[in-house]
This record gives structure tokens, sequence and C-alpha cells, in this order.
């Protein structure tokens, strides 16, 4: 008997049809001779709905009962899939984040897991039961608060949950069949990847892939969980994360695995700069005790008359004031001009392993932004990623023309979506 991990989004069990279609599918897992743990989002938007409903009562509401409120809505949805699961005769029991022993450190909003001790959740399945747990939550380990993990926190849950339980695969059931070669919303003929290195899928979550949240990938690579990503709407195959192919799979690595967007950054230049030694270390400081992450950064070469120069990073925009605040609180210690906002960019990234052994792939990319009349702002590279920030405006045309211009256009049919509302 396999122990499978299974993920449902909040597509997935938006409603009580969708409910009842994710317990069936999770009772034939069970009925394949498989123990099963099954981790659940909030249905549809109601995370989102929380959060308008906190910040009508509270401009900034605190840290700790912001995450007491917004983890309401994942032990809605468990609940409700073990009444379904139990309608359909097998026993299931839920259990929320810290139930589970789901244990984070203590930063509210985007806590980090730093142990899983699932006892409750092997008693239960080793009972017989289908054990249900509330993604996106767990409980600190100082203090024993609630806490959330951040958007997308149910995938790091159920990865954590299947290596702590050692699982055979962990699955992600979305509103799309697997990962594709871009977001089938904006390229409908993105093609689907049947699988993907740990290396190459970090590099596209990183990038703004929204089918799975970087540190659900990250956790996975680390103790070798293979990924299985695919439609809780259909029955098909979906994409394998792993270090190597599954199975029978004869994949044949792709030069280019990829084309990503993200529309959630913002760009602030520090503006006026002394350049000298230091000087970058204190901004970077300053925006590090402010609990901000950093991910684009480039430097202006200095000039000569001045000795002044900009430098400009991007960061999500969800913490474009807290940067702004703590950057202003130590202008006087730096000694920088002024600070520009631009919350208007887009960044876009071309991602494969195969980059790093074909020449041509840079001048190929910047040839195919130019001929869409993308102009580039900002531009950062690994060794396997290539990525530049456009004006928001231009991200659409941008993915289209770079994803076109190498190949992946699919020959088949357009990709399906088949539900969620992209909120």
């Amino acid at each position: 008997m396999g122990l499978v991990v299974q993920k449902y989004g909040g597509s997935s069990v938006a409603d009580a049809e969708g409910i009842k279609r994710v317990a069936k599918r999770v009772v034939d897992a069970k009925r394949n001779g498989n123990q099963v743990v099954v981790v659940v989002s909030a249905m549809g938007d109601t995370t989102d709905e929380l959060i308008d409903l906190a910040e009508q009562v509270s401009p900034i509401p605190a840290g700790r009962e912001f995450d007491m409120l917004l983890t309401a809505g994942e032990r809605i949805s468990m609940a409700l899939l073990a009444m379904a699961i139990k309608n359909l005769g097998h026993e299931a029991q839920s259990f929320t984040g810290s139930q589970a022993g789901v244990i984070t450190d203590s930063v509210h909003n985007k806590a980090r897991i730093i142990d899983v001790t699932p006892g409750r959740i092997r008693t239960s399945i080793d009972e017989g039961n289908i054990a249900i747990v509330a993604g996106f939550q767990g409980v600190s380990q100082e203090g024993k608060n609630i806490t959330t993990l951040g958007r997308g926190g149910s995938d790091t849950t159920a990865v954590a949950l299947a290596a702590a339980l050692d699982a055979e695969v962990c699955e992600i059931y979305t509103d799309v069949d697997g990962v594709f070669t871009a977001d089938p919303r904006v390229v409908k003929k993105a093609k689907k990847i049947d699988w993907i290195s740990f290396e190459d899928m970090l590099e596209l979550a990183a990038s703004g892939s929204k089918v799975l949240l970087h540190r659900c990938v990250e956790y996975a690579r680390r103790y070798n969980i293979p990924i299985h990503v695919r439609s809780s709407f259909s029955g098909l195959r979906g994409t394998w994360v792993s270090n190597e192919p599954q199975g029978d799979q004869q994949v044949e690595h792709a030069i280019i695995s990829g084309v990503a967007h993200d529309v959630s950054e913002a760009k602030v230049t520090v503006v006026g700069v002394p350049d000298k030694p230091g000087e970058a270390a204190a901004i970077f400081r300053a925006i590090a005790n402010a609990e901000v992450n950093i991910d684009m950064v480039v430097q202006n070469v200095s000039a000569a008359s001045t000795g002044l120069t900009d430098i400009s990073f991007t960061l999500p925009k969800a913490e474009g004031r807290k940067a702004i605040d703590a950057l202003e609180r130590a202008k006087g210690s730096i000694g920088f001009e002024s600070l520009r906002y631009d919350d208007q960019i887009a960044k876009i990234s071309l991602v494969g392993a195969g980059m790093k052994t074909n020449p041509g792939v840079t001048a190929g990319f910047f040839e195919a932004l130019s001929d869409a009349g993308v102009n580039i702002e900002l531009i950062s590279t690994s060794e396997i990623r290539i990525s530049v920030v456009t004006r928001a405006d231009d991200v659409n045309e941008a993915v289209r023309a770079v994803h076109t211009a190498f190949g992946l256009d699919s020959d088949s049919d357009e990709a399906v979506v088949y539900g969620g509302t992209g909120r």
C-alpha cells in the first residue's frame, strides 16, 4: 500500500459540486489501495474576500489576528470535504495545520515551515481513515500562535507533509492540466510539459509561473518528493516535476522549458546614492530589516561630475509601502537624494537548462521583444534564465512573441483552463 498526498486548490473546491467531485477522486485513490492524505485550500475566492473584509475593518490589520481570520477559509473546506467523503461510505478526519503538526517560525502572514510532526495524521491513516489537512497554515514554535504561509502556501503544506510521511508522490490538483510552456490564459497555444526538472521548475516558479509556489518546489527538491501537477476537472496525465523522468517516460530535455511572467512586482529606484563602499549594503540592510524580499537589482554607473549613482530593484507590490517607509527612515544615514516608486511594471523570463550550451538564445530573446516593440527597463540573468522588466501594458504581447519565437507554440488544440477567476 502506497501513501499519496493530494492537494486541491481553491478552484477545485469552489462550490458544493466541486467538493463532491474532489471527494469522489479522493475515494477512488483510496479504493486503488493507497493511504491518502488530502490538503485543501479555501473555497474559490474566500481568502481574497476575507482580506477585503479585514481591510474594511482595519487598514493595517494586526498580523496575529489577520492570520487567525485567514485560516478560517481552509477549515471550512476541510470540514465540508470530510462530510462529502463520509457520504460516499469512507471514513475521513479533518485537521487544522497545527493539529497536523505543521510547525513554523513566528512571522505572521508569510511564515516558513521549520518542522512537521505528523503523529496524529499517521495514526489516523493507519486506522484506515482519509486524513484531510487545512493548507496554508501552521502554528509557531514560539508562542504557539496560528500562522499562515503566504500566497500558495497550501502547495508547501502538501509537499512538507509528503516529505514527513515519506509519501510516494505529492499530487497537486489545479484548474489546468499541468505545467505549460506559458500561462495558457495568456498564450492559447501553450504546450503542456510532460516532465520538468526541479531546477527548471524552480526558475519558472520564481519568475512568476503560478501553477506551483517556489517554496513548494524548493522543499520537494530538498527531500526528493516527486510532484504530479494535474487537473481536478479531467482525468488526463499531468506534469511530473522531479529529478528524473518518472516510470517509462522518455523525455528529451528541451533547450527552453517555458516563458513565465509576473505582474505582481513593483520597482523602486534610489536616486543620488553616494558611490562609495557600504552605501548599497546600508540600503539593502534597511530593506532586510523591514522583512521585505527583493528580486532584481541594477546599479547605474556613477556620474563622474557628481560621484552619485542610482540603484533600482524590484519587489512584491504588496511590500512596496514597507520598503519605501524603511528607506525614508534611513535616508539621513545613507544620504541618497530621493526615491521613485513604479508599480506599472511586469517581469518576463525565459527559462531552460539547455540555454547554457546553446549560443544565440539571448540574442533571440531580445530580438523577439524588439520585434514586438517592447522596451526593456531592467535585465537579470542566471545560467538557465533571462529576465527583463517591461511596462505592464506590454507583458501579454511580449510573452506571446517570445513563446512563438522559440517554437513553443502547440500545433494541437488550445490549452484548457477549467476554472478559477485568476484573482
